[in-house]
């Protein structure tokens, strides 16, 4: 399950998009109720929290979970903000293997200047602690992307960084890697080249302008350029960390190819689809006052799947 539960301060801080929610929707009294209504309804072996307060994970959400029987990991934004990305898990089914916070802020570089950031866990199977293969584990991604419509470059940067780890903590000494589940917001639009970019694994930006990588909107015209990072980054466009240029890098300079899409990739074990939970339209939202409402407590829908897992 993945869900931006929104954060009550910037909530406060952006009133003016909930002015057509009724009274008393707003409050945390009554959102917080509704939220764990929701998680607990779907009953999610993992939850993937976008806008997670601190205040109110570590007082209200960490033990309400708890009680529910999930283990919880939490990394706050850098800087001043007040909220961060939260990753629970069914501790009945799931053993934690390591906790890895993703910062995307570096000092001094006007490109990653910004406070966003993610989190990774390695996630092991109870019913695999047994087993001959010591291995066996599930690499699960959480993070909350720039929201700044007009820079694509960022959040290019920041998905960049974020691949980059999920490729150094997944990978085995054998160059095979286990099962990658990557959740958060994107903010973006669907079909959008940054979409692209996830569910294909390439993206040739080539003539493509800053404001368009996201879909949200038309303005932004400067072109992407190569590189869009530095190399003092330390991260190539197949987005992992590299000493030095390799061998098999992308044919074109204006591509960038996630790790899991690179030729003779291996994978331990894997992840079968068996179902999503339906998305309500817009119509049936504009019926209920929209987003959050009585009963739905965020400005966002949760999504959910399923999926079974062989190693």
């Amino acid at each position: 399950m993945s869900y931006n539960i929104l954060s009550q301060e910037l909530l406060q801080d952006n009133a003016y998009l909930y002015r057509h929610c009724q009274p008393g929707v707003l409050d945390w009294k009554h959102r917080l109720p509704n939220l764990l209504s929701e998680i607990r309804q779907h009953s999610a072996d993992i939850l993937c929290l976008q806008e997670v307060q601190q205040d109110h994970y570590e007082d209200q959400i960490k033990p309400a979970l708890q009680a529910l029987g999930y283990q919880c990991e939490y990394k706050k934004r850098t800087g001043k903000k007040p909220d961060g990305c939260a990753v629970a898990f069914n501790s009945s089914r799931l053993s934690l293997l390591s906790s890895n916070p993703v910062e995307y802020f570096r000092p001094g570089d006007a490109l990653l200047d910004r406070d966003n950031v993610g989190l990774v866990v390695l996630l092991r199977p109870n019913d695999a602690a047994g087993r001959s293969d010591p291995s066996a584990f599930i690499c699960v991604a959480n993070t909350h992307l720039l929201y700044n419509p007009r820079r694509g470059d960022i959040k290019l940067a920041q998905l960049a960084i974020l691949f980059a780890e999920i490729n150094r903590l997944s990978r085995l000494p054998d160059g095979s890697a286990n099962p990658v589940v990557l959740c958060g917001d994107f903010n973006s639009t669907p079909w959008s080249p940054l979409y692209s970019f996830l569910t294909t694994g390439c993206l040739d930006y080539r003539g493509l302008q800053i404001g368009a990588v996201s879909g949200q909107e038309n303005k932004g015209q400067r072109l992407l350029t190569s590189p869009i990072w530095p190399h003092s980054l330390g991260i190539d466009q197949r987005c992992q960390y590299t000493d030095k240029p390799t061998e098999s890098s992308p044919s074109s300079p204006t591509e960038l190819i996630t790790p899991s899409s690179l030729p003779g990739g291996r994978r331990r074990g894997g992840l079968h689809l068996l179902g999503r939970l339906s998305l309500v339209g817009q119509s049936e939202l504009e019926d209920v006052g929209g987003l959050p409402n009585h009963c739905h407590s965020s400005d966002h829908l949760p999504l959910l799947a399923r999926f079974r897992l062989w190693h």
